[in-house]
């Protein structure tokens, strides 16, 4: 039986795209709690406005950005494909897979380090492994349930928006449907996310909460823009992997049944 399934392309595609959306999900909440200066990393000089009363901004964002991009655009891939029913479905899996691994994390911080582990970085500037190890995979936790509620509320209204244009738009337009979908999809998230932990959790001022997510949606809007000659590559290797008929049929049988 395992034969058959690995055989069928339909079947090996949807394993392949929904790894690789579930890996770049945990990773990008694993990474998240480190934060970067964009215009530091890119070698230019540090941007200094105000926006909505708070002053001294710059762009400043989690690194989980470098693979969120990514799993927005398998959510329209994916989409396109095996219907809503199909993300949904993966969402479910990647949120539980999210969850465990926290879970996973919470455990191994309470375990009792060995003593001479605790100092052995000292030499490479860290004197303390069990205070660095707790810090960085136990950061995490704080924004566990404003994540994974984000995370979920972004990927249903990225599947149901995008599904929505193509029955407007047909075939055609693949950038409409992808790039609306993800960008309304991001927006949700960022607010949500940010209104949750910033504001609800850590009690930030909802002027720096709104001044730091008009920040953080103008980057992933940008990114949305930049990302869909990416979008039109996959779709043009997933057509010549599953041949124009199966793809076609899919395509509709996704666009049928949801």
């Amino acid at each position: 039986m395992i034969h058959n399934i690995i055989r069928d392309k339909p079947t090996r595609l949807f394993i392949l795209l929904g790894s690789f959306f579930i890996a770049n999900a945990i990773i990008a909440e694993i990474i998240g709690v480190k934060l970067f200066s964009l215009e530091e990393t890119l070698g230019i000089s540090k941007f200094s406005f105000s926006l909505l009363g708070e002053t001294g901004l710059s762009i400043d964002l989690t690194v989980g950005v470098l693979t969120w991009p990514i799993v927005f655009i398998m959510t329209d891939i994916i989409n396109e494909y095996y219907g809503v029913k199909g993300i949904r479905y993966l969402s479910f899996i990647a949120a539980g897979l999210i969850a465990f691994a926290f879970l996973v994390f919470f455990l191994a911080i309470k375990t009792s380090p060995a003593n001479w582990w605790v100092p052995s970085q000292s030499k490479n500037g860290v004197p303390d492994m069990q205070a660095a190890y707790s810090q960085i995979l136990g950061q995490g936790m704080n924004i566990i349930v404003a994540s994974l509620t984000a995370f979920m509320i972004g990927q249903v209204t990225d599947a149901t928006i995008f599904k929505k244009i193509k029955k407007l738009t047909g075939e055609k337009n693949i950038w409409m449907r992808a790039t609306l979908s993800t960008l309304v999809s991001q927006l949700i998230d960022t607010v949500v996310v940010l209104f949750l932990f910033l504001y609800v959790s850590l009690g930030f001022p909802l002027g720096k909460v709104l001044a730091i997510g008009i920040v953080n949606y103008m980057y992933k809007f940008i990114i949305a823009i930049v990302m869909t000659p990416a979008i039109y590559l996959v779709h043009w290797l997933i057509e010549r992997y599953l041949g124009k008929d199966l793809a076609t049929e899919m395509k509709n049988s996704a666009m049928s049944k949801g």
